[in-house]
Order: structure tokens, then C-alpha cells, then sequence
């Protein structure tokens, strides 16, 4: 998060709509830059780091759902959908892309401010992930993948590193220590941050939306994470403790 005023990324391809949400949000005292292509947003990500985007689905150059997946991939930036598709399709796909929150134009000025506070606020307030209870740093391994708790890496089935945030990480570990357990969102942001979840808050699903893209980017090895509707997730990977030894480390720990 940047020091001072909350900056803010508009991406919408209607100036006018833009223009008027910039001069709204700018009297609340955020820092707010205007674009309305893929290439403008790129271009200014370049040389400034919004805290919070605020993106139009249809663009001219891209498809805004494309571009939420490929920035919550690169970087933890939040981030508000604001489309006149109102089809709850749309919504879904749009919050399991990894937006933080999905609104619907025709909009209330104060109601968009009132999400923006509250998605920053989120933000913010995420603690730092704690760090793993395991104190023997075991080795770990599931369906050929190796997670270290050691030196907090993860190999996938051919042995190449896979890089997760701590929270992905820390997650992960949460999910390998517990297999075939339903956990809910309670018990995982509490293993993962210490807090109490709330139902308004997504940012459990979100991670998990994250480390489900690394761990199932190749659609022929078996799907890890499962939702258990009403109460959770679990993890269905088989996991064993590992041997560790010297030559392990250089080997990628296997």
C-alpha cells in the first residue's frame, strides 16, 4: 500500500463517466489517474502503482475479465468491477477472476465510495500472514509436488519452482497440514492472518482463487482444491512427510 492518499486507476472507456468519478473520488482526497484501454493502463502501471483499480469490462483493445486475472496474478492490487452487464454470470466470473467487488452502472456515487472504503479498508487491515507453526519444517509432499516449509518453497510434479506470495504460501501450508479436512473460512483466515472472517469479507476466497490458478494450471494433473458449498474448502491431494536430506535443497528439495 503507498504512503499518503489511497491511489486509484479508473479504466473506462467513457470519458465522460470517468471524468465525473475522478472529480468525485479526487474531493474525497484519493489520488486518482484516468485511462481507457488495456495499453493506457499498462502504460501507467509503468510508471505509477495504484492501490485500487477501478475497471470497465468492455474496452476497446481487451477484455477487462482477462486483465483483472493477469494483474491479480502479477501483483496483490485490489480491485472493483464496474460494468452495465448486469447478468449474475458475469458478476460470478468477474469475483472469480479475483475482483474484490462487482458493481453495476447505472450507479450511486455514495454507494461506490462506501465499496471503496470498504475494499481498501480490507486491504489495509489484512495483517501480515503468520508464519508457519510447524517447527520442524518438514518437507512435504502431494501428488509430486514438494512444499518446504523451511525455506518456504513449493516444486511442482517436473520440479520446477512454483513463486507464491506469503499469504499463498502460508495458505497452502494451512491446506497440507489439514488434507481431506473441510476447513472454513473462519479456521483458514485464522491460520493465515489471525483474524475472524465476516460474510462480507472475500478475501479468503480470493486467495484461494490464486493458489488454485498455480497449483491447477495444467488441466491434466488432478484438481487439489475443492469447495464444499455452505461450508468451506478442502484439500485432496494425498500428503506424506519427506525425508530430508543435504542434496535435497539443490535439488529443489526432492
Amino acid at each position: 500500500m503507498s504512503a499518503g492518499p489511497n491511489k486509484i486507476l479508473i479504466l473506462d472507456d467513457d470519458a465522460r463517466v470517468a471524468k465525473l468519478l475522478k472529480r468525485y473520488l479526487e474531493r474525497e482526497s484519493y489520488e486518482v489517474e484516468l485511462g481507457g484501454s488495456v495499453a493506457e493502463a499498462r502504460e501507467i502501471m509503468g510508471r505509477w502503482t495504484p492501490d485500487l483499480l477501478i475497471l470497465d469490462l468492455m474496452l476497446p483493445d481487451g477484455n477487462g475479465l482477462a486483465l483483472a486475472r493477469e494483474l491479480k496474478a502479477e501483483q496483490d492490487l485490489a480491485i472493483i468491477i464496474l460494468s452495465g452487464k448486469q447478468d449474475v454470470i458475469d458478476r460470478i466470473v468477474g469475483l472469480e477472476v479475483g475482483a474484490d467487488d462487482y458493481i453495476t452502472k447505472p450507479f450511486d456515487e455514495r454507494e461506490l465510495l462506501a465499496r471503496v472504503r470498504s475494499v481498501l479498508r480490507r486491504v489495509h487491515t489484512m495483517p501480515a500472514p503468520r508464519e508457519t507453526e510447524h517447527a520442524d519444517e518438514e518437507l512435504l509432499g502431494f501428488e509430486g509436488w514438494v512444499c518446504d516449509t523451511r525455506t518456504h518453497e513449493l516444486f511442482d510434479p517436473d520440479g520446477k519452482p512454483v513463486v507464491l506470495t506469503s499469504y499463498e504460501f502460508q495458505l497452502l501450508v494451512t491446506f497440507v497440514t489439514r488434507p481431506n479436512r473441510v476447513l472454513s473460512r473462519d479456521e483458514i483466515l485464522e491460520a493465515v492472518a489471525g483474524r475472524r472472517w465476516n460474510p462480507f469479507d472475500r478475501s479468503i476466497d480470493v486467495l484461494v482463487g490464486k493458489l488454485r490458478k498455480k497449483l491447477e494450471a495444467d488441466v491434466t494433473r488432478p484438481a487439489l482444491v475443492k469447495t464444499i458449498r455452505g461450508s468451506g474448502y478442502k484439500f485432496t491431494g494425498v500428503v506424506e512427510k519427506l525425508p530430508r536430506h543435504p542434496q535435497q535443497l539443490a535439488a529443489g528439495g526432492r
